[in-house]
């Protein structure tokens, strides 16, 4: 098994995958500073189309993946205020098992998110 870093963004106030979604991936260094690995955005599926990190670039450490979903929700012409009440939602967490796969998908609407460890 080859580790690797995966993602997926679902729109529950709708029951349908985001495409579209901006997203961020970053590493946080000891002193808690951010370097920036790469962007991208969800397919129509809601995933990205290549794993976020895998192989040699799967390294221990602590990381964020930042998913801009007030831009999804404006573009999609939901009324959710100005500013809006989730803008930029922010996922750290941590690799351990360079080896093993980590997919951390993101369920959303308007006014929550939820989050975890998936297969």
């Amino acid at each position: 098994m080859t580790g690797k870093l995966t993602t997926h963004v679902l729109d529950l106030s709708i029951g349908k995958p985001a495409s579209g979604v901006l997203v961020e991936l970053w590493q946080v260094d000891s002193d808690n500073l951010f370097q920036f690995i790469l962007t991208c955005r969800t397919n129509e599926d809601g995933r990205v189309n290549q794993p976020l990190l895998d192989g040699a670039s799967m390294k221990i450490g602590i990381y964020e993946l930042r998913f801009y979903v007030g831009d999804y929700f404006r573009n999609c012409g939901k009324q959710i205020g100005n500013p809006s009440f989730l803008d930029c939602v922010p996922i750290r967490f941590g690799i351990s098992e360079p080896a093993s796969p980590y997919h951390v998908p993101l369920l959303i609407s308007p006014g929550g998110y939820s989050t975890y460890r998936g297969s």
